[in-house]
């Protein structure tokens, strides 16, 4: 098979796309597989250090207002397309598929002109603009939630889950838990924030973080590296210092090895962390970011709370206190984080990547 893979500009349309073409090389190491990014997203470091090759398109997203710069757009749009075809002409793909993120859209649109069949994944429960551009000539489509279905014309859309979550299920090898100053069989909360960490989410566990002192359970606070000084430095100025099941750090390089091992996970509602966590069957309480396109991570967190799976939490309303009391109020009660693990489980796909592969292969020609 010889595959043009496109999406950009976030790690939630990346990883999808690295899961999927890593995967499959590994049930078809014969393939050959192109990814298309932008030149100013993170792919443009990301996938080759994954081994692939890369070609980049210069492209920009429109301003929801009114502005002059929404013509430049247009015309890098244009532009990109026309650089996409010598691309795919060049490549001579079976099938291209796109992840999301502005530059998927001219790389698709390209090979719709062109007769080429077309795949995209909606990794949230909003459709984002460019997969609804897309999705008026794509010929397959792969949503993660149930939610983004009626977005999609009928029998367009199957729900295939997030390709990254089966990463995270196929992950091997132990967790070293004496780096973190915990021991491995004791109920264990993650929090965290993303990568960057989250600014109302790290305040708000500062707050809580004597509370947790000789809890039947231990904590592990993950700050972002960006904000593990400032949570330091509050933590000084207020006088507060962890006790011995909680540790606070500024990122875990291996959380594919974690996840599996806690009892609990609390963060954000973006796609990727929810693919994970449904397919390793989580119970999750849900701080959904206000700061995201059509606040596509409280939907997100909705779908979740509604099925049984998660507690939600609004920004507005979080504090140490209401932060605490939900994660006590969870980790001392076993049955009710077991409802909810069966719940999270019913809404995950474990073998995501397998189920958009073979949507993929059953259009090619």
């Amino acid at each position: 098979m010889r595959i043009i893979v496109s999406g950009g500009g976030t790690g939630g349309h990346i990883y999808p796309a690295l899961a999927t073409v890593q995967r499959l090389k590994a049930l078809e190491p014969d393939t050959e597989v192109l990814y298309i990014g932008s030149e100013r997203g993170l792919e443009g470091s990301i996938v080759p250090k994954a081994g692939f090759k890369f070609k980049s398109l210069k492209v920009q997203g429109f301003h929801r207002s009114l502005s002059l710069d929404n013509f430049k757009t247009i015309y890098l749009f244009l532009k990109a397309t026309r650089e996409a075809k010598k691309y795919l002409v060049a490549f001579k793909p079976d099938v291209v598929v796109g992840t999301g993120g502005y530059v998927s859209g001219p790389v698709l649109y390209a090979a719709q002109q062109m007769g080429i069949p077309t795949v995209i994944h909606e990794q949230n429960s909003v459709v984002g603009v460019t997969n609804k551009f897309l999705a008026r000539k794509v010929t397959k489509v792969g949503v993660a939630f149930p939610a983004a279905l009626p977005a999609f014309k009928a029998n367009l859309a199957t729900i295939v889950g997030n390709p990254r979550a089966q990463e995270v299920v196929d992950g091997q090898g132990s967790f070293d838990w004496e780096k973190l100053g915990l021991v491995p069989d004791k109920p264990s909360v993650l929090v965290f924030g993303g990568s960057q960490g989250a600014i109302k989410i790290n305040a708000s566990m500062v707050e809580a973080l004597p509370n947790f002192a000789d809890k039947p359970y231990q904590v592990i606070f993950v700050t972002g590296s960006k904000r593990f000084d400032d949570v330091q430095q509050e933590m000084r100025t207020k006088n507060i210092v962890p006790a011995d099941n909680v540790a606070v750090v500024p990122y875990i390089s291996n959380m594919p090895q974690l996840m599996p091992r806690v009892s609990l996970v609390v963060g954000r509602a973006g796609a990727t962390s929810l693919a994970e966590q449904t397919a390793l069957g989580k119970p999750m309480i849900l701080i959904p970011s206000p700061y995201v396109t059509n606040d596509h991570q409280t939907k997100n967190a909705r779908s979740l709370a509604n099925a049984g799976a998660a507690e939600m939490i609004t920004e507005e309303s979080l504090s140490g206190t209401t932060l605490f009391g939900t994660i006590d109020q969870l980790m001392t009660d076993e049955k009710q984080r077991q409802l909810m693990a069966e719940a999270a489980m019913k809404m995950g796909v474990p073998d995501a990547a397998d189920q958009f592969i073979a949507l993929i292969k059953s259009v090619i020609k």
